[in-house]
This record gives C-alpha cells, sequence and structure tokens, in this order.
C-alpha cells in the first residue's frame, strides 16, 4: 500500500502510514474492505451506526434536502423545516419538561455547548461563583477544550499543556466521591456534573447498581446541574431514547450525537430543560447567547437524522438495546475463562468490553491493538480502547451474530495465546 497524506485521529500515524485498512462498502449489520473481505460490525463503526449499513431512506432524504435547499445558517431569526422539525421531534422524548434544543455538529462540541451553558446560566441568574464543572475518572467527554478538560482518562488528558480551570474528577463509581468534591469545593462554587449513564470510550463501565439515582438526587440537594452525556448511550444503545431513563433521573441537560443520525451525516446537540432555559427565552432584548457551529441545524443532516429516526421508531428498535443486552453478555462473560483475559464488562445496554490482564498490557502496550486485528482476521470488528476490545453492534444485530462476535474474539484471544507460547 502506498504511503498516505491522511492524518487519523486517535493513532500512531508512523504505524499507520501505509497500512491503512480501508472499508468501502456496508451493508446492514456487515461491511467490506477495499480486498473484497466481509466483517461483521460489532462496534456500529465509532458506537454510532445503530440503524446499519446502507440505508437507502436516509440517502434519499438527505438527497431531496440537497436538491431543495443544502442549508442556511440558522444563527438569529432563521430557520429550515427540517431543523424545526427535528427539534420538536427530540423535545418530545427528552427526559425533561419543555426541553430546547441547540444543534451542535458532533459530540465534542455538544459537551463544551453544555459547559458553556451551565456557567453562563448560573452568570445569568445570580450566581457567577458557580463555575467548576466535575466529572468522572475513566469518563470520556470528546476531546474539545471543556471535554478534554473534564475527561478521567490520563492519556486523553496529558500533553496539551494547562486545561481548562475549575474542572475535577471524583472516583467513577462513587456518590460519596461527588458528594465530598461537592463538600470540598462548596456547592456555590459547582456548576455542573457530567455523567455517562454507561461509561463508553473509558472502557464500558456499567454504572453500580443505584448510583445514577444517588447523584441525581446529591445534585438536586445541592443546585448543581445535572448534565447527561447521552453521545454514546442515546437513541436505543440502553434501551431508551437517551439511556438515562432506565434509571428515572431527569437531568437539566443531555448532550447527544452519533445515535441521532447513525453516523450517516454529522449531527449533535444539547437538550437544555425548560428550567435551566428559561432566563434565554423569556425576556426579548435581555441576553444575547453568542455561541454556535457554523454548521448548526444543517438542514441536509437534520433531514438525515428525522429519516434515521423514522427507521428507529418504524422498527422498534429503541428498547432493542435492553432486550439483546443479555445476549451480548452471555456471548462475551465465559471469556472469563480465557487466561489472556483480565476483565469483561457489560450487561446494561448492547455495550460490552474484553480486557487483557494487566500483566500482559504491561509487558506490551499494544496488545490491545493486537488483540483487535486479531478478532478482525476472523471478520469481526471491534473497537479498540487500548487494553482490550469493546462492543456496540448495530441495533439490527441478531442473535446469531451476537454470538458470531463471541466467537470470533475467542478466536482472536487464541492466536495472541499461540503467538506468546511460540515466543
Amino acid at each position: 500500500m502506498t504511503d498516505t497524506k491522511l492524518w487519523h485521529p486517535f493513532a500512531d500515524m508512523a504505524a499507520v502510514r501505509g497500512d491503512e485498512f480501508v472499508l468501502v462498502r456496508g451493508e446492514g449489520v456487515y461491511v467490506w474492505d477495499d480486498a473484497g473481505n466481509r466483517y461483521l460490525d460489532g462496534c456500529a463503526s465509532l458506537w454510532y451506526c445503530n440503524v446499519g449499513h446502507g440505508r437507502e431512506e436516509i440517502a434519499e432524504a438527505a438527497a431531496k434536502q440537497l436538491r431543495t435547499l443544502e442549508t442556511w445558517s440558522i444563527f438569529g431569526d432563521v430557520a429550515n423545516p427540517p431543523a424545526l422539525e427535528l427539534a420538536a421531534k427530540l423535545s418530545s422524548v427528552a427526559p425533561m419538561d419543555d426541553a430546547k434544543v441547540f444543534f451542535t455538529t458532533g459530540g465534542g462540541d455538544a459537551i463544551d455547548t453544555a459547559a458553556k451553558f451551565a456557567r453562563l446560566y448560573w452568570q445569568t441568574t445570580g450566581q457567577p461563583e458557580r463555575l467548576h464543572v466535575i466529572a468522572r475518572t475513566n469518563g470520556y467527554h470528546g476531546t474539545m477544550a471543556f471535554g478534554t478538560s473534564i475527561g478521567g482518562m490520563p492519556a486523553v488528558r496529558q500533553g496539551w499543556g494547562p486545561l481548562v480551570p475549575e474542572t475535577s474528577q471524583v472516583q467513577w463509581d462513587s456518590p460519596q466521591a461527588l458528594r465530598d468534591e461537592i463538600e470540598r469545593l462548596g456547592a456555590e462554587r459547582v456548576a455542573a456534573f457530567f455523567c455517562e449513564p454507561v461509561m463508553g470510550a473509558g472502557g464500558v463501565f456499567p454504572p453500580p447498581a443505584g448510583y445514577i439515582e444517588e447523584v441525581a438526587a446529591i445534585c438536586a440537594e445541592t443546585g448543581v446541574l445535572l448534565v447527561i452525556d447521552a453521545v454514546i448511550t442515546g437513541f436505543g444503545r440502553l434501551g431508551g431514547w437517551i439511556g438515562c431513563e432506565r434509571f428515572g433521573v431527569r437531568p437539566d441537560m443531555v448532550t447527544f450525537a452519533k445515535g441521532v443520525t447513525s453516523g450517516y451525516l454529522p449531527l449533535g446537540g444539547v437538550l437544555v430543560s425548560g428550567r435551566v432555559a428559561e432566563p434565554f427565552w423569556s425576556e426579548p432584548g435581555k441576553i444575547m447567547v453568542r455561541h454556535g457551529q457554523t454548521y448548526s441545524g444543517h438542514a441536509t443532516v437534520c433531514a438525515a437524522a428525522l429519516a434515521n429516526i423514522g427507521i428507529i421508531e418504524r422498527e422498534n428498535l429503541i428498547p432493542r438495546g435492553q432486550e439483546l443486552e443479555a445476549d451480548l453478555w452471555n456471548a462475551l462473560a465465559p471469556l472469563r475463562d480465557h487466561p489472556l483475559v483480565g476483565d469483561v464488562r457489560g450487561g446494561t445496554g448492547l455495550m460490552g468490553a474484553v480486557q487483557l490482564r494487566d500483566d500482559i498490557l504491561g509487558a506490551d502496550q499494544g496488545a490491545g491493538t493486537k488483540l483487535y486485528k486479531a478478532v478482525r482476521s476472523h471478520g469481526v470488528l471491534t473497537r479498540a480502547h487500548g487494553v482490550g476490545v469493546a462492543l456496540s453492534p448495530p441495533l439490527t444485530v441478531t442473535v446469531d451474530q451476537i454470538r458470531e462476535i463471541g466467537e470470533a474474539i475467542r478466536a482472536g484471544l487464541d492466536d495472541l495465546a499461540a503467538v506468546s507460547e511460540a515466543a
């Protein structure tokens, strides 16, 4: 393969150049590479292809909108029909009252938007000292300024110099750690707490029983805004539109992306509760919010999202994440007995992870990537996450295909074991 000029995200380009894995086609839960090999998509690309690949309905909706009005900026008082319709639809399924919808281009800028809105809300309502934003260890909230700063994965935070001040992380599975941090800082200084219902990119960590409910109660008690990061967990991944519904909590804001279009076009956004939005919506001429992205509310992207949501509703895909969670867990849990495996996580939504033993990772920092490639050689694509592989197949996957995923991971582990023994 010839050298490339394409700089890949999250990549060691010295290793990638000249050795790219090129995908050219997708249909259903399968994709094909440029050599004609077929792969079962066990990770919905990057957690997002919820309805599967090759959906003509989405392509047709985007093409129709492109021929009508590709888009126009929605800054100020301008709107377009797909953006208006999509905002109304998302508000109707939001887990909060009278939700307003602020569109972004993806999950990273949705996180930065929510963090800025949290601070601005308190500035506007007479508590300007509420600036601090708390998140969790192992958490991942994208790679923009706020997302990097509140993220709980050290490797993602390192090397960029000073990050956004007034941010911190607490132990991911301890409500008491959140309460202690709020008390340490003083509730009057804390703007918001960011929480993934199930941690995704950080390694697929389901919350301990009662955790989400308890941190929501702590936020309500102390006045801290609860921001649910549903970029990965939304649109059926956990069995609900957002993912926090199964825990019975009503957040102040929700960040979303990925599954809203199933990745067919880039879109993200923030659902803002009526209470938090009220100061900005109530009195003309009082507050100008100087924030937004050029392609916010992009007409063609919103048309694609509406078509995607139409598929989700027509095929009843929202419950699938919860309906299939046991099947995925049953396919992965037996891998705990494999001599190379240190941990298997999952059981909450259509998400899972297989982690290698600590001593293997300590001896070879590339072991996780080697496992990913070994599994790929058996016809299944997973998500490499440094210490192993993560799973989040399209919601259209069958139980038999889920079993194939588990079998391919075992085969990949066996391949690694054989190489290790030979060495």
